[in-house]
């Protein structure tokens, strides 16, 4: 690890500086240029607030020099969403500067073309409010669910650990308990840091049943009860595919398969682990709800939910179909867009397999909606969700609650290095290398993971308030607009087609979804015939 190194050759240039001195009285001049170099480098490898600085001394200080002039050259830093729109890395200077807690203005208004084809804005009113102070909360939890939970408006996404740093994993629980906000353990399975940290957890089963596997590799339903029971699990979450790779599997590097996440996942250490792309426990829609009633017996009935990307309309309709027909419900769906992020996905399945966050929220928003099941599903978002305008244009969308990977990753300090996937993660974010991991100081990450999710919070409380509105529930379609072209803007209301309550159950079914409707069949996957 350099942070060894640079001590290492610190005490060796020091004591060969002496020794020339010793034979040539003037090399003692040396000093006056080495002394304070190293001074300052053991000053970075000792202070507990930049992983950066920590784990690089002296060398981590020409990051914050491209930082400090970041904004003359950052035009040339413009990431693309998947739907075209610009992503630009401003908005991770904000989740910077939320969780640092200072200001986070900017100066000569907006940095965005507002003629612009694909712009968004969202619009005031004359009679704005004043935003609450008390955050508000969703409760999420159908006819079938005992123990409901009462959920933020923006919780920490799924990131398991083996993916992240024992450090990053407990930074992120003890900074959602401190805010009152869950965290979703990723497939990995629950891990010590995350119950060291006291956060309220989303569990979350994938494909490879992690932390509830069998021998065999199958599903274990005592496992599941054991884990599922315990008092920091408020929600399940079964994941069938993420926006970053769906279809594929999750992958964890064989470097990062640790004796410890080997444990805990219940697979070889030092072997690469490969999610299967689909379940073994069922195979049909009728028989992926059997299992979701399954699970929530086995839980003692908290909320249970699907995660998903949105891939085939006719899979979601055979859902629905099931749905309608067995009167089992999940009590949430977490709508994963296929723009967002992973440590580690072929870049097919990252650039061009999923459908975009909008369009899948709208979609399955619809489908709940048509079949009369809306009142009891909760829909969450997730997908490049960063700032408090990002909240409320997913719930104009049709969502009811927000979670975010990328951001908190972010407060944790992440700068983008994108080497997750070889476990030289620089700032100890993704990364199993102990002596990487260390330059995380948990004590000042976690504050910044609290500080990030209530001014972002807040921001998205205070837009609310500027449109009018007494609170999250009352935001619909027609709050956000977008430019069309350049002389046209609609709101989201006259962009998708939103159905009425029971549509999809009604004879003729509306037309844009009559032929994906007519394919779906509730005992199987694929489109009928």
């Amino acid at each position: 690890m350099y942070r060894r190194l640079f001590y290492l050759v610190s005490v060796l240039v020091l004591l060969g500086l002496a020794a020339w001195a010793y034979v040539w009285r003037p090399a003692l001049w040396g000093y006056a240029i080495v002394a304070p170099l190293v001074l300052l480098g053991l000053r970075d490898a000792l202070q507990t607030r930049h992983a950066v600085l920590r784990n690089w001394p002296l060398i981590g200080r020409f990051r914050y020099v491209f930082e400090a002039i970041r904004p003359e050259i950052q035009q040339y830093f413009v990431e693309s969403n998947t739907d075209g729109t610009p992503f630009n890395r401003e908005f991770r200077a904000v989740a910077y500067q939320r969780a640092k807690d200072v200001l986070d203005t900017l100066p000569f208004g907006t940095q965005n073309d507002v003629y612009r084809v694909g712009y968004e804005w969202m619009n005031h009113s004359m009679a704005a409010r004043v935003a609450p102070h008390v955050a508000p909360r969703v409760r999420i939890g159908g006819p079938a669910c005992t123990q409901p939970y009462d959920a933020s408006y923006l919780n920490i996404s799924a990131m398991s650990y083996g993916s992240l740093s024992k450090n990053a994993v407990l930074a992120l629980s003890r900074g959602a308990q401190a805010g009152g906000f869950a965290h979703n353990t990723g497939e990995g399975g629950i891990s010590p840091y995350h119950l060291e940290g006291g956060a309220d957890l989303i569990y979350q089963i994938g494909t490879g049943y992690f932390g509830c596997r069998s021998a065999d590799g199958g599903f274990d339903p005592e496992a599941f009860s054991e884990r599922a029971a315990l008092p920091a699990v408020k929600m399940i979450e079964l994941k069938l595919s993420q926006g970053a790779k769906p279809g594929h599997g999750g992958i964890l590097p064989a470097q990062k398969v640790t004796p410890e996440i080997a444990a805990i996942r219940g697979v070889p250490v030092g072997k690469r682990v490969d999610s299967p792309p689909a379940h073994r426990a069922f195979d049909t829609p009728v028989g992926l709800l059997e299992f979701v009633a399954r699970l929530r017996e086995l839980s003692g009935g908290k909320p249970i939910g699907i995660k998903l990307c949105v891939g085939d309309r006719v899979e979601i309709f055979s859902l629905c179909k099931a749905m309608v027909a067995t009167g089992v419900t999940p009590d949430f769906f977490a709508i994963d867009g296929g723009e967002g992020g992973t440590g580690a996905a072929p870049l097919e399945f990252s650039n061009s397999v999923g459908w975009p966050l909008r369009e899948g929220v709208v979609f399955v928003h619809n489908a709940l909606v048509g079949c009369g099941l809306r009142e009891h599903v909760k829909l969450i978002a997730a997908g490049k969700i960063i700032t408090g305008f990002h909240m409320v244009r997913a719930l104009a969308m049709g969502a009811d609650v927000c979670s975010s990977a990328r951001a908190f990753m972010f407060a944790l300090g992440c700068i983008q290095a994108r080497r997750c996937n070889s476990n030289h993660c620089p700032v100890g974010v993704a990364t199993q290398d102990a002596g990487l991991v260390s330059g995380l100081v948990v004590t000042d990450k976690c504050e910044r993971v609290r500080n990030y999710h209530a001014d972002t919070v807040h921001s998205f409380q205070e837009l609310i308030a500027a449109a009018g509105l007494p609170g999250p529930e009352a935001v619909q379609p027609r709050h956000v607009w977008r430019r069309v072209d350049a002389l046209h803007s609609l709101h989201y209301g006259q962009i998708y087609h939103y159905l009425p309550p029971g549509s999809l159950l009604e004879d003729p079914v509306p037309a844009p979804y009559r032929a994906d409707w007519e394919a779906a069949c509730k005992d199987r996957f694929c489109r009928a015939g």
